[in-house]
């Protein structure tokens, strides 16, 4: 009698667990929904594929323009040839080449003008505090104008004032040749694993 009081009793309890359970999962699951947006839920699903592919993309493709870009400043005896924001402009052109942002006009030209901007900016402004946001600013409005939005390009500009980098040289190396390797880099890795890069106009 006691084992089947005992069973029964354990059976009813499994039961409002159960159901207890599927009412705060139903009351929760809007509000978990509804939370979520807000902490990356907006973002499209991205296959493992796809994750992989982009990210051994950025790998091979900084490896490359890093190895290149060192060799080059060796040969030329300057010791700045590495661009600091390259990482974000990788990760444009290998995780969305699809990406007007991530073309190679938006790349090369916004990261040019935007570093041509800082280097004035640094020049003709003695207090950083005044600079960084002028060239940051500026070179959002240089790219509107050129139609060569690359978000990366604005931290070109920052980092410039921020290192004093007063010599224009620096626009043309390591940041003009920078973009240009890292931009042929993803065209060859793209085409390779599938991807169209650069975007072609539509016939």
């Amino acid at each position: 009698m006691r084992k089947l009081l005992a069973d029964y009793g354990g059976r009813r309890i499994y039961k409002c667990l159960i159901s207890y359970g599927r009412r705060l999962a139903s009351y929760g699951s809007p509000h978990i929904k509804r939370y979520s947006f807000y902490l990356g839920g907006d973002q499209p699903v991205v296959t493992w594929t796809e994750r992989l592919r982009s990210s051994c993309g950025a790998f091979v493709g900084l490896m490359l323009v890093l190895t290149i870009a060192k060799q080059l400043g060796e040969l030329s005896g300057i010791d700045e040839w590495l661009m600091a924001s390259l990482g974000a402009s990788a990760l444009l052109v290998f995780a969305l080449p699809g990406s007007p942002m991530a073309q190679p006009w938006a790349v090369i030209a916004g990261n040019t003008l935007s570093a041509l901007i800082g280097i004035t900016a640094a020049k003709f402004i003695s207090e950083p505090l005044l600079a960084m946001p002028i060239a940051a600013a500026a070179s959002i409005l240089g790219m509107f104008a050129l139609r060569c939005l690359h978000p990366p390009a604005a931290a070109v500009a920052l980092i410039a004032v921020l290192g004093n980098v007063v010599h224009y040289r620096y626009a043309l190396f390591p940041v003009t040749v920078d973009s240009v390797l890292l931009v042929l880099a993803g065209a060859i890795y793209s085409n390779m694993t599938g991807k169209n890069y650069p975007n072609r106009p539509v016939k």
